[in-house]
């Protein structure tokens, strides 16, 4: 197990405890005093590989942890994972500490969180990115990551000068792949509505096919290779889907003495990470932090009953969406790219456009 952390309270009094076990892997982010606990519930957190200070996935969820117990007055408990070795016993570790529900982040926790949601059918889970096997205790949430990078492929396109825009993964798995195929149809979108050739390299969703560094370790030297790759295949826009590749992105854009722009991923990267704001031409945010806020407000506050149905956020509900445009230089106006993009927003929400092709 790796970075368990909890903080319990009986009657008014607050105790703190914190146990690392194992070494190698960045705590969790640097945390303030915690409040006085107002409210007799517990929330708890699995991450996935990697850390809580991820500036992605992981991060989000933990800020969602946070924002729950600075807000709401719960107890808060987390359990960080360096290799899936760490995934059943750090679940087991939030079980025995009685948590009234267990986020599990991540699609490779899913195995895991249904296991443990099985084996303790009086307690309650959520799997982020996962699903259920059929356990009523464990609540799915998904994004239609596909609907924000539809519209992020079309920005691409619009900002691009060579007309060939680059994109791959940590690893090729659902969670990742659907970022990259949104991508793919809003890039040819843009080629379409201005008669233009528009390459994407990287990925293509026919069949199913392109560049995955394998993890989601940050900033990689494999990433760092995939991104100078699609640099001299042309592309002058990356985005990479993997947690934190952007500064490897970033190191192969200046190596190669391009005018590159970067998409984020999860969270608004020009803002979460301003190292690379530079480069970051919008972000396709995955609002985990509000999902995990809103589940646990539910439950612990509103007094709403638990439910194992599946929560999806899309860009109807606020679930995703894309950040502001910063660093836009393409050949159409930025204000008529922000038109466009809105009047693609409002046909995927209606139905009139598949951004899945």
């Amino acid at each position: 197990m790796k970075n368990i952390t909890s903080r319990a309270w009986t009657g008014l009094a607050l105790a703190s405890a914190a146990a690392v076990i194992l070494t190698g892997c960045a705590a969790a982010p640097t945390e303030t005093a915690a409040p006085e606990p107002t409210v007799d519930y517990l929330a708890c957190a699995v991450s996935d590989e990697g850390s809580w200070n991820d500036k992605s996935f992981n991060q989000s969820v933990y800020e969602g942890l946070q924002k729950s117990e600075a807000e709401l007055g719960v107890q808060i408990a987390d359990a960080e994972s360096a290799t899936p070795d760490d995934f059943a016993p750090n679940l087991q570790a939030m079980i025995d500490q009685g948590c009234d529900i267990t986020i599990a982040v991540g699609f490779n926790l899913v195995d895991a969180v249904n296991a443990a949601a099985e084996a303790n059918p009086d307690m309650n889970f959520v799997t982020i990115d996962g699903w259920s096997n059929g356990a009523t205790n464990l609540k799915p949430v998904n994004y239609a990551m596909n609907q924000s990078s539809y519209l992020a492929g079309y920005l691409a396109a619009a900002q691009s000068t060579t007309k060939v825009v680059g994109t791959y993964g940590g690893m090729q798995i659902p969670a990742v792949t659907d970022f990259m195929t949104g991508f793919y149809y809003g890039a040819m979108a843009w080629g379409t509505d201005n008669s233009a050739d528009v390459t994407v390299v990287g990925w293509d969703p026919a069949t199913e096919t392109g560049d995955f560094i394998g993890d989601f370790t940050p900033n990689s030297g494999t990433s760092k290779t995939i991104a100078a790759g699609q640099i001299e295949a042309g592309a002058d826009v990356l985005f990479p889907v993997g947690g934190d590749q952007f500064g490897a992105a970033s190191e192969a854009i200046t190596e190669a003495g391009i005018d590159g722009r970067m998409i984020g991923v999860d969270k608004d990267i020009a803002n979460t990470s301003p190292e690379y704001a530079e480069w970051i031409l919008t972000s396709a945010e995955k609002r985990m932090t509000l999902a995990v806020f809103d589940i646990i407000k539910a439950i612990a506050i509103d007094g709403g009953a638990f439910t194992g149905d599946v929560y999806l956020g899309t860009l109807e509900n606020g679930g995703t969406a894309l950040s502001a445009i910063t660093n836009y230089s393409g050949a159409t106006a930025q204000a008529d790219v922000e038109a466009k993009l809105a009047e693609l927003q409002a046909g995927i929400i209606d139905g009139s456009i598949n951004p899945l092709g």
